[in-house]
């Protein structure tokens, strides 16, 4: 089964966020705790850690902004 990647809440006030940069690319194969994309939220960049080993499907676009819990992409 898939495990969703959802953009995560960072900050106290955050609503929404920005993907800066996938750090991994589409169908790249990533083990669990390798960063996978910058988020730009508040004011500051962060990069998220992949939650799970496998295969990486992208389904979110670089420069868009999305509400925190969004699903991003699958390790599958």
């Amino acid at each position: 089964m898939a495990t969703e990647i959802l953009l995560p809440k960072i900050g106290f006030s955050m609503n929404e966020g920005q993907i800066a940069e996938w750090l991994a690319a589409d169908g790249a194969e990533v083990k669990e705790g390798d960063p996978l994309f910058s988020l730009e939220a508040d004011k500051s960049t962060n990069e998220v850690e992949a939650p799970a080993s496998g295969k990486l499907r992208i389904v979110a676009a670089v420069g868009e902004t999305y509400e925190v819990g969004t699903v991003l992409g699958y390790i599958e």
